[in-house]
């Protein structure tokens, strides 16, 4: 943590939260019940390792919101684990799930392990053990309390969660929702693994065929042949990449935390992440130049930074040296408030995690729908949507004499697969959550930055659903 910020993650969430609720017109109670976590569930379990010895391991489980049900957030695994980082990582989680209209509280759940140190059949041990104990308190549930991958989980510790909820709730049909970003044998939904990276680029992407944003910015409108520097290999950092520059902008430099490596012709994450795969490191990458430090990467000339790695990276200590354009925050909480008081002086724009990483929860949300459904996506009406198509396709090859390009047909006749209209309902949702965002902005110019409208959008609709349920006359 910087020295700089004398003040935890969650009440820099705070410092952000106050500093937006001035724009808006709500009583000072509604203010206060929005801002505070409704409860935080703090456990120690034993666990015996594979030598025989018992270890007890620490986690939590906070439930910031229940302005709806379900709750929803992540499960991290992870050694810097604590009460504060898990209420901050949940009360963005129910910010996050307001401005892009997904109808949940927001929830986060750490374990304090390092995941490294452990083996497998130990962090199974751990991951049921956790689970278990949600049950007892109900805090978890299709209904009650949805948790996801974050850092250090992924599918297999979904799925030890899937199946023993399930084994402690015979019987209950929708109990594959009762988590998301499962494996998709067990009821995951295809398109989730790349959606908090794909997410960051249609936000970013939406930004950028704004013309009086990037007039400001001094920059042509659209992705194509902008300079892209992303902070972090990992999921989501790596699919940011790779949608950048399959949509023509270049990646001229990549950090992880073993260093940072720059190519003004621009890198592939594939050849990068491949060549870290066989070496252990980013580093001396054919035909790129090393960074001293990773950090170096982050105060690089480029039009768009993307941090998707850890939080507080861009701080009142580097905030001045940053000479990207635009920021896209990938990870939860890159840049400290510090940090947006420099940009907002030096006109850069930051676009804010509590959004543009919503590509995760988003996704999730389809994901717990069609576990609900007990239907894939797509199973309906593909065939149907095909035959349809091939009949007014022919129609018209009749009429106008003239056949169509095979590449054509084939794009013509296609009936939308899963992941088809997952990608389409992410693309929806960050598109109209940007315009939604950029319109607070516009119509209250006194607003410094997009983070702080960001939190007026989120604010007015949290408290618009307390205000509908009655509990504040």
């Amino acid at each position: 943590m910087s020295s700089t910020q004398p003040y935890s993650f969650f009440q820099s969430v705070e410092r952000s939260f106050d500093k937006a609720a001035k724009f808006t017109q709500w009583d000072l109670g509604i203010l206060e019940q929005i801002k505070a976590c409704n409860s935080v569930y703090q456990m120690r379990f034993p666990v015996k390792r594979d030598d025989g010895s018992i270890e007890v391991i620490e986690a939590y489980r906070v439930q910031h919101s229940h302005h709806k049900a379900p709750c929803k957030g992540g499960i991290r695994f992870s050694e810097e684990v604590n009460q504060d980082e898990v209420m901050a990582l949940a009360s963005l989680m129910t910010y996050k799930c307001a401005i892009v209209n997904v109808p949940f509280g927001g929830a986060k759940g750490g374990i304090k392990v390092n995941p490294r140190k452990y083996s497998v059949y130990e962090l199974e041990k751990i991951t049921r053990r956790y689970t278990s104990e949600l049950v007892k308190k109900n805090f978890i549930g299709p209904g009650t309390d949805v948790p996801a991958p974050d850092y250090g989980t992924g599918e297999r510790e979904m799925a030890w969660i899937v199946d023993t909820y399930a084994s402690l709730k015979p019987g209950e049909i929708d109990a594959a929702g009762c988590v998301t970003g499962k494996p998709i044998t067990q009821g995951g939904v295809r398109g989730r693994k790349e959606a908090t990276g794909l997410g960051v680029f249609y936000g970013i992407r939406e930004v950028c065929e704004m013309a009086d944003v990037m007039a400001k910015q001094g920059l042509t409108v659209g992705v194509a042949g902008k300079t892209v520097v992303v902070q972090g290999l990992g999921n989501v950092g790596y699919h940011s990449a790779k949608f950048f520059r399959e949509n023509g902008a270049k990646v001229i430099a990549l950090a992880e935390y073993e260093g940072a490596i720059f190519n003004a012709d621009g890198l592939n994450e594939e050849e990068v992440f491949q060549h870290r795969k066989a070496t252990g490191s980013i580093l001396n990458f054919p035909g790129a130049t090393n960074l001293a430090k990773n950090t170096d990467a982050l105060e690089l000339e480029c039009d768009i930074l993307i941090p998707a790695a850890l939080e507080n990276v861009i701080n009142g200590d580097n905030a001045e040296r940053v000479k990207a354009k635009i920021i896209g925050e990938a990870a939860n909480g890159p840049c400290t408030p510090e940090a947006d008081d420099v940009f907002a002086e030096k006109g850069i724009l930051c676009v804010p995690d509590m959004y543009l990483n919503a590509g995760g929860v988003t996704v999730s949300y389809f994901e717990w729908l069609k576990n609900l459904s007990h239907v894939r996506y797509g199973r309906m009406e593909k065939r149907f949507t095909e035959n349809l198509n091939a009949q007014i396709l022919n129609q018209i090859e009749e009429m106008g004499n003239k056949k169509v390009s095979e590449k054509d047909r084939e794009f013509i006749l296609h009936g939308p697969e899963e992941v088809d209209l997952v990608h389409s309902g992410l693309e929806e949702t960050m598109i109209s959550a940007t315009r939604e965002i950029m319109q607070i902005w516009k119509d209250n110019p006194e607003i410094p930055d997009m983070r702080t409208a960001a939190y007026v959008s989120a604010i007015n609709k949290v408290a618009n659903s307390y205000a509908e349920l009655g509990i504040f006359p």
